[in-house]
């Protein structure tokens, strides 16, 4: 098959970091093209030479054998390649209309945008993922799952030749994924080609024709999806076998009782009469579909989000918690899921993010921090929690998404807390640090602490729970043991279907 794209020995560095080493790879007229690494590998690097945000250093790109090179991202999409990245370009402030058809709208002899004909352009287009939305309505509005959907029509209504998705998936539901993968295919058979970049395999094979691996800048191998197995790309990736991703448990449960109890927890249109309790050196899950809630009810917990009733009991005794200062003082963390925009300072050393929450352990009488102590707790931290990182004063932007995620569990647990909130533990990081992740979150089970953990991946949640809660509409509607994990009867009670 005639390829639509060549790359050929395309190179770029960043100081200190060659982001990507002489890479060369074709891709085919309708194929669908997985990209997979982990974290660092230099995936977004060379896709955003493909898209026009980054130059290449050396190289040479070819778009239906004609040699091309762009100035800019919208170069690139004049000539046929769009690209929906990980990190959303919509405008909130505008209507979903005109964040999809910017600077295409429809206009009138005089210019003027033509409303009506806009607006059902826009019904058209959201009726391909069923979305029952107002193209009127602004995007600051929406959940982040619609806002990502909404990235990804936008670039498909520009009729690409090559479109590259980058995570497209991270935000999505269950059936919102299926009407994108529909959609993908239906594209593929008039004969778009695609780049799709993922961390999760399901997806590799579940849609790709071919898989290209990345490690340390360099192309690892390109391969047929049909001729390969999870444990194979997993070992390409990372370069040594992990085994058993999720670990074992090595707490014994079975006589523990409850020394955290959320009682009666209550939040207008969030949540409703929500109690449980946790023991220690547990891992208790909880699964739901989008909206279910469960976000809402972690940061109110944490004093995030006001409740209407409820209370928090700690070993025994009622807790009041009003604030997150207030939770923090008891020895509860919280790890969002929203690392870059409510979890982390990027904009910070990470040293500086390392002490955020702990800043009256490293303050002086006089009201300064204690410098020496702060640079040998980061350093400590960052040895511990394997963050690679070239110096504690690193700016947390420039990290990978694996080691922003290291970093904020770094940060909480210099708390040393006693109880942990971790919302979507792994969203956006490849499989390595997750392997990491999995094995922190056993070291703290290990010494008693307790996890509560919302993750929107059953795999994850049976792999790594003792015990599963699932919330449909802001209640509890059951409650798995480990013995009765099942992907089916978990998705029954979170649909709603059943209810204990």
């Amino acid at each position: 098959m005639q390829n639509i794209l060549n790359v050929e020995r395309i190179s770029k560095s960043f100081p200190g970091v060659q982001a990507v080493d002489d890479v060369s790879f074709g891709l085919r007229h309708g194929e669908i093209l997985a990209l997979i690494g982990e974290n660092g590998a230099g995936k977004s690097t060379l896709v955003q030479i493909l898209g026009g945000v980054q130059k290449a250093e050396a190289g040479q790109i070819f778009l239906d054998g004609e040699p091309i090179a762009f100035a800019s991202a919208n170069d690139a999409l004049q000539a046929g390649i769009a690209m929906v990245f990980q990190e959303l370009s919509l405008v909130g402030g505008l209507s979903i209309a005109e964040n999809i058809f910017a600077n295409r709208q429809p206009v009138g002899a005089l210019n003027n945008i033509q409303w009506r004909s806009l607006y059902q352009q826009t019904q058209e287009v959201l009726h391909r993922f069923n979305l029952d939305l107002d193209p009127a309505t602004l995007v600051k509005r929406l959940v982040m799952g619609q806002q990502q959907i909404l990235e990804i029509l936008k670039a498909i209504t520009t009729n690409p030749k090559v479109l590259i998705l980058d995570e497209p998936t991270s935000s999505l539901t269950q059936a919102e994924t299926a009407a994108l993968f529909e959609n993908i295919r239906a594209l593929q058979s008039q004969g778009m080609s695609f780049i799709y970049i993922t961390h999760k395999l399901g997806e590799v094979f579940e849609l790709a024709d071919r898989v290209m691996v990345m490690r340390d800048g360099k192309k690892i191998d390109i391969l047929e999806v049909a001729e390969v197995s999870e444990n194979d790309l997993v070992s390409r990736m990372v370069g040594r076998e992990i085994g058993d991703i999720y670990g074992a448990s090595s707490a014994d449960l079975s006589q523990d009782e409850e020394y955290f109890r959320v009682e009666g927890f209550a939040a207008k249109s969030s949540f409703q009469n929500v109690s449980f309790g946790l023991r220690r050196g547990e891992i208790l899950g909880l699964a739901g579909l989008v909206g279910a809630g469960r976000t809402e009810l972690a940061r109110s917990i944490f004093g995030i989000e006001p409740r209407d009733s409820g209370q928090v009991v700690l070993e025994g005794e009622a807790i009041d918690i009003k604030r997150p200062q207030d939770a923090i003082e008891h020895g509860i963390a919280y790890l969002t899921e929203d690392r870059k925009r409510q979890g982390l300072f990027l904009d910070m050393h990470v040293a500086e993010n390392l002490i955020a929450p702990l800043l009256n352990m490293f303050t002086r009488k006089t009201g300064f921090l204690n410098f020496p102590e702060v640079e040998d707790h980061a350093v400590n931290q960052i040895e511990r929690y394997g963050i690679a990182t070239p110096s504690t004063k690193q700016k947390v932007l420039t990290l990978s998404g694996g080691n922003q995620q290291k970093c904020m569990v770094a940060m909480w647990m210099g708390l040393q807390p006693k109880v942990v909130l971790f919302d979507e533990p792994t969203r956006g990081v490849d499989v390595g640090a997750r392997f990491e992740i999995y094995q922190k979150l056993r070291e703290l089970t290990s010494q008693g602490i307790g996890i509560i953990m919302i993750s929107s991946e059953l795999p994850e949640l049976i792999g790594l729970c003792d015990r599963i809660l699932v919330m449909h509409q802001g209640q509890i509607t059951g409650e798995v043991l480990k013995e009765d994990f099942s992907e089916e009867l978990i998705m029954s009670y979170a649909a709603g279907i059943m209810n204990q």
